[in-house]
């Protein structure tokens, strides 16, 4: 018998109410990652429980770590006392492409490693050159056979590393291996996401020492030892522009008490252009919004922070499907992330692609397809749009959807969206679909 889960999304009233976010998966990945530079017990709050957070701890605990996620908690306990190996499976590392940031850490342990080619969505190159070029300059030889790197290091050197593009993985792999590195690494045109500052904040709780100065430049001093941590992950933005975006669709009203508005600015301003009232809390937390019904058309270029997210591109791009004008987006981060285009054709969009650029012009009505998620964030438009689709739409591919986000489905419904998981169920009689519980208790403790 062979399984197979799908979202059903029906055309649904405006969403209303308060939602709580959970901790960023871009920098709970890495930051995982990095808890393998020291040695005991540290545990992590506010962790999603997303498909990629399972696959990284099972990576952890492949290299002789111990780990129990408290999924209801969202508290995530690891213990890397035992860790001994430096090698990872291809299998584990073609899972997601936040596998190489173990690179860093076990060649600053272990002078080695063993890893593949990372895997993780088709939207893009996703070259790791930056990464290696940087090791390369620092005296790590690899050696390259097919998809599998072979690399080692007779000690690291501390540098001065310029990276052509701000590249947050380079970044973030560069900078664990820096802080176990003798003298002082300096990284120029250094990414400065808000997840690799939770990162860098976690690295000093370790005991590194890293001083950001301008113009996005990282310095690092080595140090001879890091230590176990508690930390509490920062809150997911581009979760909560995701749900930003459903309450706006939609017409209806939101607030996000633990929103970080200061790490959202451009795509918080296009809102306002479409115009969508924004209402930001105290010191930038908290953001709350109420959708205009009469939503304008606008046009962005995504681009490294604080510019445009390329995450938030394509739901972005679902909400620019129904407002009026026309709009003209530019994908500058990644060459394939505008494969969801076609899904949203499916629903009656008018959207022309021309190389990197998407022109929408916008429609009274979308109306509801059967549609294939191809990367977490197209999964995502593609919910947004079945929210005011007419009809039924039903989303295959939704282990991208489970990757990305923990449960955003339940939030969604308890906002008031007509949205189910289903499981389809292929036997000699056919097939029959079962629907899932959204609301569902997770387990308490999970040992992975």
């Amino acid at each position: 018998m062979v399984s197979n889960e799908y979202i059903i999304v029906e055309k649904s009233p405006a969403l209303n109410g308060t939602v709580d976010l959970y901790g960023a998966k871009n920098a709970v990945l890495v930051i995982i990652a990095s808890l393998l530079l020291t040695r005991g017990k540290s545990r992590l709050n506010n962790v999603p429980a997303s498909d990629d957070v399972f696959a990284m701890i099972k990576l952890i605990e492949s290299l002789g770590g111990q780990a129990f996620f408290h999924v209801q908690e969202h508290v995530l306990e690891i213990d890397t006392s035992m860790v001994n190996k430096w090698q990872v499976s291809a299998q584990m590392m073609k899972k997601m492409r936040a596998s190489i940031l173990v690179m860093g850490p076990l060649v600053a342990l272990f002078g080695k490693a063993e890893v593949a080619l990372p895997g993780g969505c088709i939207i893009g190159e996703r070259a790791i050159d930056y990464h290696l070029k940087n090791f390369k300059k620092m005296g790590v030889y690899i050696d390259q056979a097919a998809d599998y790197l072979n690399i080692h290091a007779n000690g690291l050197h501390a540098q001065r590393l310029v990276l052509e593009y701000p590249s947050v993985g380079a970044t973030e792999n560069i900078m664990m291996a820096a802080t176990l590195t003798p003298g002082i690494t300096t990284i120029v045109n250094a990414a400065l996401e808000p997840e690799v500052l939770d990162l860098i904040a976690v690295l000093r709780k370790m005991g590194a020492r890293i001083d950001i100065q301008a113009p996005a430049t990282v310095v690092i001093e080595g140090v001879t030892a890091l230590h176990p941590v508690e930390h509490t992950i920062v809150v997911d933005r581009l979760e909560a522009g995701a749900l930003l975006l459903a309450a706006a669709i939609s017409g209806g009203s939101l607030a996000l008490p633990q929103a970080c508005a200061y790490t959202m600015d451009v795509f918080l301003l296009k809102l306002e252009e479409m115009g969508h009232e924004i209402v930001v809390g105290p010191h930038g937390v908290g953001i709350t919004i109420k959708a205009t019904k009469e939503p304008k058309a606008v046009s962005f270029k995504t681009a490294p922070y604080p510019g445009f997210p390329t995450d938030l591109q394509a739901p972005m791009m679902a909400a620019q499907c129904l407002a009026e004008g026309t709009s003209i987006i530019e994908e500058t981060v990644f060459e394939n992330r505008l494969v969801h285009v076609h899904e949203l054709q499916k629903m009656g969009a008018q959207i022309k692609v021309t190389h990197n650029k998407a022109t929408i012009i916008g429609v009274e009505k979308l109306y509801g397809a059967s549609v294939i998620a191809t990367d977490i964030r197209a999964s995502c438009a593609l919910v947004l749009a079945g929210l005011v689709a007419d009809g039924s739409t039903i989303m295959t591919g939704i282990h991208h959807w489970t990757r990305g986000y923990d449960g955003l489905e339940k939030k969604l419904a308890c906002l008031g969206a007509q949205i189910a998981v289903h499981t389809m169920h292929e036997s000699q009689s056919g097939f029959t679909s079962q629907e899932l519980a959204v609301d569902a208790p997770a387990a308490k403790l999970v040992s992975v």
